[in-house]
Order: C-alpha cells, then structure tokens, then sequence
C-alpha cells in the first residue's frame, strides 16, 4: 500500500495549480485545523466566488425581474447569461435543452413528478440505488394509478446494477395498450414510461452506466438522470448523453451559491409535462371574472415566483472556476489517487482478533466511481459500532463526515441485507430503533489533501482499533 510521501510524490497528486488552492481558496480550512470530509453532502466556497458575489453586489443595481425597469433587465441579462453558461457547461444545443431555476435537485425533481403524465398506462421505472427525492415520485406514479418497479441491486458487494436487470425492468412501450367502446371500433392508445436513476450514488459514490439513458429511450422511456452527486468531480456532455431530464445542486459542485439548482430539459419533452397549477411569473395572463390563465413561455412557466436573482450569477463565477481554474480531469486524476488511497488505508486497519476496522461498502477500485466511501465501523469482536457514534467522535476531533442512509435506503437495505420482515415491521411502525441501516460516509473534493485522509484513518484507527463495545 503507498504511504503517504508516496502519494504526495504521485504526479497525478502533485499538480501544483490544484495543490495551491487549498491556501489561497480554502485557507479556512487550516485556520480552523478544520478536517472536511462531507464533499457530496455539499461543496465549500472559494474566497473567489465570495469576493465575485460581494463585487457584484457592491457595483451593481439589479432588482426583481419580473418588470421593464433598468434594474429588472439588469438582473434579467445576469440571469440569462447564467442560463446560457449551464447550456455550455454541459455541451447541451440551446434548441435542444432549456435550462431551469429551481431551489435544489430535490425541487426539480418534484417539478417533472407533479406534472409528467402518469396514468394507468404509465410505467415508472427506478433504481434501488437512489436519493428519496426520486423515490418520491413513485408517490405521484402510484396515485394516477401507474406501475411502478424498481430495478434491485445485483451485487451486494460491489453495489452495482446489472444492465441486463435494467433491461428486464424495461419492456417496450412502444405496442399501444388498447382500449375498447362498445359503440366504437377498438382504439389503440400509447403507453408512457419514465425511467429515473443516479449518474453517481450519494451513498456508494458508484458510477452507474450513462448508456443506460439510450437504452430506456430505446424502448419509448423518458429518462430522468440525477446528476447532483456526479458532476462535482465528473463531466456531463449532454451531446452525446440525452437524457430527457437533469437534475442538480449547484452547491454541491462548488459550494457557493445554496438555494440554487437547475431541471435541465429537453424542450420536446417539457411540451408533453402539464403543470397542475400555476403562480406569480409562470403566467402571461390571468382573469378572475372568467377562470382563464395563459403560462409563460419557455423556462419562465416552470419557475414560480421571483427566482434568486442575486444568487444565480455566482453559478456563472463557480462553473468558470470548476472548468478552467482547476479543471476536470486533473480533478478526477488527483481524487482517484486520494480515493485509492484511503481505502486501501481502511480496509488495512485491524484488530488483533483479525477482525477488520472497517466494513467497507461498494468497489474496492476506483474505476466508475467517486471519491465517496461508505462503511461501517467495527469493534474488536466484529460488532458494528453506531454509525451517529462515530460522527459524534469524529465531531469532537473536528472532523466532518456523515452518518446515516443519506437519504438512499435502498442501498442502506443491500448493505445490511435487511429482510422483507424486517422492511414490514418499519413500514408498520412497530420498530422504533430503525438502526443498523445506516454508514459512515466521507467523501472527497476539491480541497481534499493527503493530511485529510491520514488524520481520518488515523482518527479511526485510534479511536477504535481493539475496541469492545460496552
């Protein structure tokens, strides 16, 4: 296993323009001797994107949008430039994709689910590796009556899906269902599917195959692709992948602005979604005398009320940071390497009974997937040792990590290989103490050094190594 001046020698660590960031962008950090290892929970700021945000506020007049004024058309030209550098970032053709504001993922995703057509002859299709903001829609599938199946998880170890299972959860759409009259001749009417899955699992940090998207889309399926987990560390070229939705974080790829996400969309597919209400600048015209309404054109139909118009342009400094400051491949480079790193360092540490530290989840490699690696930890008799515990001691080390399904209880089910019995006693209500379904997540990002990851290990290792609970 490398040490860690072997790391540091490693060219594909060493590049200098990266290792200098830590100083100059994130100096926070050291100041506060502050170990930070959270990166899918959320990105951190850099000192340029907080001193770009204040510049801005400080030299420009820009006010609510929805208006003519100079201060509107200010906030309006900002807005729209933000729109075209995320069309860009993503190598999506402004005729194909639109780009719209939302709050966060969650919200975007709530967007497609509220109003895609879901009926009887609708099939949602998802992934047992997912976050509960897609597992949510099943709840707009189930009450139009739809089919909804997930695709489980093929491998408990490597926490990967089999293609071949996705493929058998996707039957063809394409022979129409048929309905009869008694008075008619026999109709035959389409059925509908949407297929909703995670580019990258916030749990496992597993990679899941992008030409998924074109199979489902093979087979008369719209695809929602989550994206809020990958592209901090991973490109998303919508030219050659074409999902029909993307849903992301903005703060969860470079920290700054919070309350800002995007549902990128395809414009053919938008057309076919309907919106079952409407607010204040989603709509052109409303009369109360008659019940009448007219939506917005485009992206403004789909966004209520008055957007962030002060935050949405820090997305434009982040994205230019992300790409041409830093870039992505000598990003990925350097996180693989740190990613390796640790748990090899994990999965090394032992106890003198020959039970191991660590019960590591997912790939042991680092080929298609993240710098996020979930665990267990173990005490001398191979006991698991509560996950909320291990934050809490890592909390009083200053140390910053996660604990819990995060959100993802399909993978939390795999790793625990909870039984349909025990799943029924939770959806019952007769189980109060739902523990052991959990992990301990860190998770790798742009300010990650080696010494994060040897104060980490070395945290678990004397923290826990020989331990025995009670």
């Amino acid at each position: 296993m490398m040490d860690a001046h072997a790391v540091q020698r490693d060219p594909d660590y060493g590049m200098s323009h990266i290792t200098s960031l830590r100083e100059t962008e994130y100096p926070y950090l050291d100041h506060r001797k502050h170990t930070y290892l959270d990166y899918t929970g959320a990105s951190l700021p850099s000192i340029t994107q907080v001193e770009a945000h204040h510049a801005r506020l400080a030299s420009t007049v820009a006010g609510n949008p929805h208006s003519v004024s100079p201060a509107s058309g200010t906030s309006t030209d900002l807005v729209d430039e933000t729109r075209r550098r995320i069309l860009l970032f993503l190598h999506a053709a402004p005729e194909e994709y639109t780009v719209i504001f939302t709050a966060n993922a969650t919200a975007a995703a709530k967007l497609v689910g509220e109003a895609y057509p879901f009926d009887k002859r609708t099939r949602l299709v998802l992934t047992a590796d997912n976050h509960n903001s897609i597992n949510g829609l099943r709840q707009y599938a189930r009450q139009a009556g739809a089919d909804v199946a997930y695709v489980p998880i093929a491998d408990a170890d490597s926490l990967r899906i089999s293609t071949s299972e996705v493929g058998q959860a996707l039957p063809k759409l394409n022979t129409p269902m048929r309905e009869t009259c008694s008075f008619l001749r026999p109709r035959r009417r389409p059925r509908t599917g949407l297929f909703a899955y995670p580019a990258q699992s916030n749990f496992s940090g597993v990679q899941h195959p992008l030409s998924w998207v074109s199979l489902a889309q093979s087979r008369g399926y719209k695809v929602l692709l989550d994206a809020a987990a990958y592209l901090p560390t991973t490109p998303l070229d919508l030219s050659r992948c074409k999902p029909d939705f993307v849903i992301l974080s903005w703060y969860k790829v470079f920290g700054f602005p919070t309350g800002v996400g995007c549902l990128i969309a395809r414009h053919d597919t938008l057309t076919t979604l309907e919106r079952p209400w409407f607010s204040g600048g989603a709509v052109d015209m409303v009369t109360v005398g008659r019940e009448w309404h007219r939506m917005a054109d485009g992206s403004q139909a789909w966004e209520d009320g008055t957007l962030n118009f002060l935050a949405i342009p820090d997305v434009h400094v982040g994205l230019n940071i992300l790409v041409h400051t830093v870039g992505y491949d000598p990003l990925r480079k350097r996180l693989r390497l740190l990613t390796r790193w640790c748990i090899d360092a994990l999965d090394s540490l032992q106890h003198g009974s020959g039970h191991g530290v660590c019960r590591i989840y997912g790939p042991r490699d680092v080929e298609a997937r993240g710098g996020t690696i979930a665990f267990n930890v173990q005490d001398v008799a191979g006991v698991l040792v509560d996950e909320y515990l291990v934050a809490r001691d890592a909390a009083a080390n200053n140390i910053s990590i996660r604990a819990g399904c995060f959100c993802n209880p399909g993978v939390g089910e795999t790793v625990s290989r909870a039984s349909k019995q025990v799943l029924r006693s939770f959806a019952q209500e007769r189980e109060k103490d739902r523990g052991g379904m959990g992990a301990v997540r860190i998770s790798l990002g742009i300010a990650s050094t080696v010494g994060d990851v040897e104060t980490f290990v070395r945290f678990i290792e004397d923290t826990y190594k020989d331990r025995k609970l009670g």
